[in-house]
């Protein structure tokens, strides 16, 4: 009988270079509540039981922002993962004061405070991975990355991430500061970012797809169930990583097994 062809797929991505973390990680955002509903999760205590449970299934990557409630996302993961050797990242300069209503301030002073707030919310001495969530139209990304860059500098923020950016953003970023990574919206439904993976591959940053399940992933006649959605995104490049979200563990649970399907 013929030996069986190593699985070669990778496990982990070294973010930045110097923080590995498993490449199956965690999205924050569902813990704020329904989609448009932006206020706090509705049981904390089950939310912070769950976040435990990710970190005990061997997630090391959790993905948050200060949009994502607002703040309340990064008070939970916080406090659920405080005192844990995981990666947590966060975002800022968009901000969702209340629902329906969204400013997007990329000026520094604004990042600068929300840097701080981030601080306090997540509960660390510094922040592994402080993403700008949006460019900011009135102003310039490399004003934006060039506060990031100051963070990184006196020691706030170790690494410094883009979401919702194109090449030519990006490149431009990368004028200014070292990238580690680019949060865009992938799955196997809209793999429109695909060439975006690879560009960012080449250079070593990290992509993290936001909505990798797609539009509704659960609805009678999807393209793909979760577990497939997540394994098919696993095997388009290594420095791909996912962060599928839920409530729910026994869905956690189910999203940790697409391992299985790699």
């Amino acid at each position: 009988m013929s030996a069986q062809p190593e699985n070669t797929t990778p496990r982990t991505f070294d973010l930045g270079g110097d923080l590995t973390v498993n490449r199956l990680g965690y999205g924050a955002m569902r813990l704020t509540g329904k989609p448009g509903n932006f206020g706090p999760f509705e049981d904390w205590e089950a939310g912070l039981q769950l976040l435990r449970r990710a970190a005990s299934l061997g997630v090391t990557f959790f993905d948050s922002a200060r949009s994502y409630g607002p703040e309340t996302a990064d008070r939970i993961v916080g406090e659920a993962l405080d005192g844990r050797d995981v990666v947590l990242a966060t975002k800022g300069g968009v901000d969702k004061p209340e629902p329906g209503r969204i400013t997007v301030d990329g000026s520094r002073d604004t990042l600068h405070r929300e840097i701080d707030d981030a601080l306090t919310n997540l509960r660390r001495d510094q922040i592994a991975l402080f993403q700008l969530h949006r460019v900011d139209p009135n102003t310039p990304i490399e004003t934006s990355v060039a506060a990031l860059a100051e963070a990184q500098a006196d020691g706030r923020i170790r690494h410094i991430g883009l979401s919702n950016v194109n090449r030519r953003e990006l490149d431009r970023a990368l004028s200014v500061a070292p990238i580690a990574s680019v949060q865009n919206r992938l799955n196997s439904a809209e793999p429109e970012q695909l060439d975006l993976v690879h560009y960012t591959a080449e250079r070593g940053i990290a992509f993290i797809p936001y909505g990798p399940l797609g539009a509704d992933p659960m609805a009678q006649g999807a393209k793909l169930a979760p577990q497939q959605a997540i394994a098919w995104l696993l095997t388009q490049s290594p420095n791909i990583i996912v962060i599928p979200g839920t409530t729910s563990i026994e869905h956690l649970e189910e999203n940790w097994d697409a391992w299985t399907l790699v």
